[in-house]
């Protein structure tokens, strides 16, 4: 995503003569006036910490092929990278936590549908893009310059939350904001404007943490959490239907009906479950999808497909993609024995994609339908 700035030009001398404490409270209040559920101001400082972290995840392969932060490690942890002579961060909480109303019980589906993680059902980062702009905008028009980081990897958005004292970092290596658990969105604007810390003792976390607690290791379908707030991404459901290539074979039957994103290691967190019960209900949202028809995706053009999900993390915008995570979800989901199904797999096999053919392969095994396999005609060279 591109960088909203608001200010890239030097501070004015008709600055506010408003003090650093009266300027931040401003900021905060006016990122609640947005819809932040949760608000802070951090210092700019580097993340040196974090750095060497990253640094070292990446040497033992658990970034695997993941750019975001991990790309340069250097620049995603210094906000003087993004604005020179950066002085404080003000970061923010989306919450997004059942705002499209689906996640009750429902009617068995007559067609195979994939599940979209409750992050992506709508477009909750421009959501949280507009408050933190709105913010941005009084710090420039205070006279200081300010810039927007929100869903594009500059900046390292959990370690600036918890800097903030927004949260505490959970076992399932998400930041967890008090009331709100995890179900939240960060993004930050980072200012030249001396604003005070508004957590200067450390993160807002309870004593215990997560105390005892371990469930979110245990629910993780494939065990990606290989230790409390170490993630392996080589392992992680919501990596690999993001990752460009074949989907690994051995984690196919544990994607289950999922077509983008996994909430487990969230849904399992009694934090999140606490914070789930307290919300009152939710309001459906028109835009919002919570599931899509595998066989209306797998027979949708490039085009419509890019139009419906584009604003997805999908490889080099390939919708190819898209199609390998509907075959694994129809092959876990589906009903060999359906007209729809049959014609749609046979018609994937008969291509001239041979990743499409080797997953629709898979589907159609896993299905019962060996005999699909059989008929197709070889693809490839």
């Amino acid at each position: 995503m591109t960088r909203a700035v608001a200010s890239t030009t030097p501070r004015s001398c008709a600055a506010s003569d408003l003090g650093p404490g009266d300027l931040g409270a401003e900021a905060v209040r006016r990122g609640r006036a947005g819809g932040l559920a949760a608000v802070g101001i951090a210092g700019a400082e580097a993340f040196t910490d974090v750095r060497a972290v990253l640094h070292q995840r990446r040497r033992a392969g658990l970034a695997d092929a993941m750019q975001f932060t991990y790309r340069n490690p250097g620049r995603s942890t210094d906000p003087d990278r993004i604005l020179p002579g950066a002085r404080a961060l003000v970061v923010g909480a989306w919450p997004y936590r059942r705002r499209d109303g689906s996640d009750g019980p429902e009617a068995r589906p007559l067609r195979p549908r994939g599940q979209v993680a409750r992050y992506a059902r709508r477009d909750h980062y421009a959501d949280l893009r507009a408050a933190l702009v709105a913010v941005a905008g009084y710090l420039t028009g205070q006279g200081w310059r300010a810039v927007v980081v929100c869903d594009d990897n500059a900046l390292v958005d959990r370690a600036a939350a918890h800097r903030a004292g927004l949260g505490w970092y959970g076992r399932n290596s998400l930041l967890l904001v008090p009331g709100l658990g995890s179900w939240c969105l960060l993004g930050s604007v980072v200012t030249d404007a001396p604003l005070v810390p508004t957590a200067p003792g450390g993160p807002a976390a309870p004593a215990a943490g997560c105390g005892a607690c371990t469930r979110c290791l245990t629910a993780c379908p494939t065990g990606a959490l290989v230790a409390p707030g170490v993630l392996d991404a080589r392992r992680c459901l919501a990596w690999l239907l993001q990752s460009p290539g074949t989907f690994p074979e051995e984690h196919r039957a544990a994607l289950g009906g999922r077509l983008y994103g996994c909430d487990d290691c969230q849904t399992s967190c009694p934090v999140n479950r606490l914070a789930d019960r307290r919300h009152p209900a939710p309001v459906p949202e028109p835009d919002s999808v919570a599931a899509v028809d595998l066989l209306a995706l797998l027979g949708a053009t490039d085009e419509d497909l890019l139009a419906a999900h584009g604003r997805w993390y999908v490889p080099a915008r390939d919708p190819r993609y898209l199609r390998r995570n509907a075959l694994v979800a129809l092959g876990n989901l589906g009903d060999g024995d359906d007209p729809a199904t049959e014609a749609t797999l046979a018609r994937v096999l008969a291509g001239d994609d041979p990743m499409l053919a080797e997953h629709a392969a898979w589907a159609a095994r896993q299905l019962g339908r060996d005999d699909l396999v059989v008929a197709a005609p070889a693809t490839g060279p």
